[in-house]
């Protein structure tokens, strides 16, 4: 296969998702990020994303490389006017809260109203209730994160940077959603984003 991603010349590849982490700052995005990325969990204090950040991973869905270029952005309001531009761009979005901040997640109906306004309509969205290995911090419920998420009509699912629960699930349930957008075989089954998530989804133990 050539080195070039294109669907025409090779049928192996989806050509360049763009994915978009956002929320308040401090939810985890970053550490959610290297988690995916590099396996790892960023600990202690680091510094927070100035503006934007990027990262690439190939990842391999269903026998079908799909390359995703990860943004990670500031949850600052100082950084919004640089991150508003990437929104167009964005195939995914990623939208995190902490279970252990309850500002975070009552802040999530205003990142959903800037994804509307900013984003591309089809855009797909997932929403991410982060920090579940704190449980003797957590302020969420995770039937407060299934209920918002079922109000907006959005698969949910609870991770961990951590730990390292349903991270990779978060990536891959959104790969496999925009290779099927991408490919559209005619005689293939609609993937259906809900019921993976759903059946997929793995709790975070005490909290089921």
């Amino acid at each position: 296969t050539s080195g070039k991603p294109s669907l025409t010349g090779d049928s192996d590849t989806v050509s360049l998702q763009s994915v978009m982490l956002v929320g308040d700052s401090g939810v985890g995005k970053t550490c959610l990020l290297v988690r995916f990325k590099d396996g790892a969990f960023l600990a202690g204090s680091f510094i927070s994303t100035v503006g934007i950040d990027f990262r690439n991973k190939v990842l391999n869905v269903d026998g079908v490389k799909v390359k995703l270029q990860i943004w990670d952005t500031a949850g600052q309001e100082r950084f919004r006017s640089v991150t508003h531009a990437y929104y167009r761009d964005a195939h995914a979005l990623l939208l995190l809260y902490d279970v252990t901040n309850r500002a975070s997640f009552d802040n999530i109906q205003a990142w959903l109203s800037e994804i509307h306004e900013y984003a591309q309509q089809d855009a797909v969205l997932m929403l991410l209730g982060n920090k579940v290995d704190s449980t003797q911090d957590r302020v969420v419920k995770r039937e407060d994160g299934e209920k918002l998420a079922k109000e907006y009509g959005v698969p949910f699912m609870e991770t961990s940077a951590k730990s390292g629960l349903n991270v990779d699930l978060a990536f891959t349930a959104i790969a496999k959603e925009l290779k099927h957008r991408s490919m559209k075989l005619p005689n293939e089954p609609k993937f259906k984003l809900h019921d993976y998530v759903k059946k997929e989804v793995r709790g975070s133990g005490c909290c089921r």
